[in-house]
């Protein structure tokens, strides 16, 4: 759905934007710069940024079209504290906000969070990867890490509805689908993000929180 400008619109944003701010107040640092990785339409992030007013929000996303419809949604909310969208594929081995430009940007507010919602299901299991990877290098030790989506737990499907929504998702791409949530916790912890939280959603989805811990201590 498009509204009449560049903003897109996603039916499901206007139904978890609500009880996913209620986890990010729990979990989110009281300031600095929150990460938003593949933010689609941008509707999460004016929503959330109206809502957390003592943390700056970056939006990204790979396509030219959802980064339009952020700028958009920006400019029609009117919103003070959400950054111009970056391109950014988590599966690269650089990420934009590592570079130059943006780290001088970000001086007086860094990255102290990496807010992920509805990707990995819907990329390659190397974005995910990436996800790891990046949050890595970029949080600081304390940081968070929040993800948020549908999972299996045990390797099994939680309800009906999320096994066919995995079965659509693999007749789209093979490369796609619903994740096991161990193996998300294996990859974190392969790059010294620890689980330290999961919260239960509604339509049979999890918040799923990650700390960044010292290299030094593992």
């Amino acid at each position: 759905m498009t509204t009449q400008d560049a903003r897109q619109s996603a039916p499901a944003t206007e139904r978890n934007r609500q009880p996913i701010l209620e986890v990010l107040l729990k979990v989110l640092p009281d300031s600095g710069t929150v990460l938003e990785i593949a933010s689609g339409t941008g509707e999460h992030a004016v929503y959330f940024a109206s809502q957390l007013r003592n943390v700056m929000w970056l939006p990204t996303d790979v396509s030219p079209q959802a980064r339009a419809s952020i700028v958009a949604w920006t400019e029609h909310y009117e919103c003070q504290n959400v950054y111009p969208p970056l391109e950014l594929d988590a599966k690269e081995p650089v990420w934009v906000v590592e570079q130059e430009t943006t780290t001088q940007l970000l001086n007086n507010s860094p990255i102290v969070a990496i807010v992920n919602i509805n990707m990995i299901h819907i990329s390659p299991w190397s974005a995910c990867l990436g996800l790891m990877a990046g949050a890595s290098r970029i949080l600081p030790v304390g940081g968070i890490l929040y993800l948020y989506g549908p999972f299996k737990q045990g390797g099994v499907h939680t309800a009906p509805s999320n096994a066919a929504f995995d079965e659509y998702l693999r007749s789209q791409n093979p490369e796609w689908g619903v994740r096991n949530l161990d193996d998300v916790i294996a990859a974190a912890q392969t790059e010294h993000l620890v689980l330290k939280q999961i919260y239960e959603m509604p339509a049979n989805n999890l918040s799923v929180v990650f700390e960044r811990i010292d290299i030094m201590s593992t």
